[in-house]
Parts: C-alpha cells; structure tokens; sequence
C-alpha cells in the first residue's frame, strides 16, 4: 500500500524512490510489526480476560505447568493480524507470493481459531476433531500447491534444492503439489506440537523466519543466486518483507509471552505461523533446509510420533512425555531451561542451514 502511494508521489519528489528499495521496506515491515505488536499486546491480553479466554491445562502435564491454568490464549489473532496488516502495508500488492503467504496466514489461522474457539468457548476438550481439521489442513496445502504449480512462471519454481548438492536440482514438475502439502501441513502441526512452553515455539519461529527471510533475499537476486547455485526466482523478493514482519510480529508477542507468560498464542497462532514457515520455504525452493533450520519442530514432532507408535505396538512409553520439551522437564529441568537451550538449538541449527549455501 506504501509503495504503491510512494510511486504516485515520487512524481512531484524523487526522495521518495526510497520506497522502492528493498532494505528500507524491509527494517520499515519490521519496526511496523513490532511497534503493532506491542502497542496492541496489552489490549490483546485485556480482551481476551474479559471474554475468559484462559488456557487449559492437562491434568498429566508435569506440576508446574497447574499454575498456568486460565492465562489469556488465543494471543495468535494479535500475531496474525499484525503479519497481514504489515504485509498489506509494505509489499508490492501485485506479487502473487504475497498472495499465497497472506491467504496461508489467514486460513490456517481460522482452523486454528475454530479448534481454539471449541475447546475454550464450547468447553469441548477435544476442539476441533482430527479429521476435520487434517481435512482443511490438507485442502489448503492441496489448493496452495496447485496454485503454485498453475502459476508457475519459469521451471525455477518447481526446482527441487538438496541441500550440498550443486548440480543435482531436478525440475519435480507437478509433484510440487504434494511436496507443498507435506511441507505445509506438516510444518504447521511441528510448531503446533512445539507450543508447549512460555515462549518456547515462537522464538523458534523467529529464528527460522530470519533464516528463511536470508535465503529469499539470495534467491531474488540475480547474482547471488548465481553464485550459490540455488534458482532465481525474482518474485521472492517480497518473501524478505514477509519473513520480517514474522520477526517483528514475534518480536512484540514474545515481550508477553516470555517466562512466565502473560498470554499464549493458541493453535490460531502455532498452525498459522508453522504454515507461514511451510509456503515461505517452498517458495524460495528451500524446503530441505526447512528441515534443517527447524530441527527442533522435527524433533519434537518424531518424539510423539515414537511415542505413540512404540505404545501401540509395544505398550511402552520411550519418553517419559511427549512432546520431547516435556520429556526433559519430567526429568526435572526447570522450564527455563528448556527453553533456552531448544533456542541455542535452533539457532545453531539456523547458522548450519545457511552454511550448507555454500557447501556445495
């Protein structure tokens, strides 16, 4: 919306070309977001009071998570509508990427409201029941999928990249499809599963997003893409403004949701924000590094995985609890601890993800 103004007024003052610049636009989004973040963070918070949007808390959780017994969740709606709005405001409205990311935001984000809206308002502990929401889980990705696949401008958007390998990049053609559904679909329930701990998943989050955020600047550029032997794909340029608005948003929700949290984001936000991570990545034909750079999401999501698969069949729990965070708090790591060592984690795992860039 911004840029659109900027390139009106740029005819009676050139200063404003400024607008154009990707950089500016970019630390603009994120101070945006952020400044949103804050400022409507307390009000968030008051609301949801109001309406008793408290969390619920399982009874065969460990001890110390009884306390947190009716703080505010659903905080989800302040990230997401601070991530649409920021977006609508700093990127080029003609790019279709910013579509697929804004259209990922919102819906993933009504299924997470509708699960959230049962279990709090309805009172129903189940929410919403697995298979309705794996079934528009799966629509969206699905229609997201073929959209990208429909649309695709140039074989550089269905371009699979494995990470160091330099010349083996095969062109997958329509199975972008389900490879953008397994993506999608499964990132979304990774850091649905990760939200589990005061500001556990959405620092996490904000590590990938600023990864990710790295990548899509390299892949919009022409000679950078070049260089490190990854596809060109012009139109990922808006995938840096999309990214910082995560960062940003993030940022100002994590103020509140730091230990010990004064609201939680909800499935409205996991699920949002882990689809969010799932399109930003196929997008910018990165979707193995996703696995990289968000190994704790993997992690966490193999220890339920395990966990159920080995009571199942075996009548034996491998974990003392699943997810894995809760596994080392049973053990009697102070939850702190957990966080902040899951956040070294990840941010190690970040750095390796852009190294493998230029291990090729």
């Amino acid at each position: 919306m911004f840029i659109l103004l900027a390139d009106w007024l740029s005819q009676f003052e050139p200063s404003f070309r400024v607008f154009e610049y990707l950089t500016f636009r970019a630390v603009c989004a994120m101070l945006t977001a952020l400044v949103l973040s804050l400022w409507f963070g307390p009000k968030t918070i008051e609301k949801l009071q109001i309406l008793h949007f408290g969390q619920v808390v399982r009874k065969d959780g460990p001890e110390s998570h009884l306390k947190k017994q009716g703080t505010p969740t659903m905080g989800g709606i302040l990230i997401n509508s601070t991530i649409v709005l920021t977006m609508l405001l700093w990127c080029r409205l003609d790019n279709i990427y910013v579509w697929y990311t804004i259209a990922t935001v919102i819906g993933y984000g009504l299924i997470g409201f509708a699960d959230d809206y049962l279990k709090i308002v309805r009172k129903d502990p189940h929410g919403l029941r697995a298979k309705y929401k794996y079934f528009w889980q799966s629509a969206l990705a699905l229609g997201l999928g073929c959209c990208i696949y429909g649309f695709a401008q140039s074989p550089a958007e269905t371009t699979l990249v494995v990470p160091f390998f330099k010349e083996f990049m095969p062109d997958i053609g329509f199975l972008i499809i389900p490879l953008t559904y397994f993506v999608i679909t499964g990132s979304s329930n990774a850091v649905n599963l990760t939200d589990g701990l005061d500001g556990l998943a959405i620092l996490i989050t904000i590590s990938v997003a600023a990864g990710l955020g790295i990548i899509a600047w390299a892949t919009s550029n022409y000679y950078f893409a070049n260089y490190l032997y990854i596809p060109h794909v012009p139109l990922a340029a808006e995938l840096v403004i999309a990214c910082v608005a995560i960062i940003g948003a993030g940022l100002g929700f994590l103020w509140f949701n730091t230990y010990p949290a004064e609201i939680f984001m909800g499935d409205v936000g996991s699920l949002a924000l882990g689809a969010t991570l799932g399109i930003i990545a196929v997008l910018i034909r990165e979707e193995l590094l996703l696995f990289i750079m968000g190994g704790i999401f993997v992690m966490e999501t193999l220890s339920v995985i395990l966990q159920v698969g080995s009571y199942r069949l075996r009548g034996v729990r491998i974990f003392r609890m699943a997810p894995l965070h809760h596994h080392f708090e049973k053990g009697g790591w102070p939850e702190p601890r957990v966080i902040v060592r899951f956040w070294i984690i990840t941010i190690v795992l970040v750095l390796l993800g852009l190294v493998t860039l230029k291990l090729r």
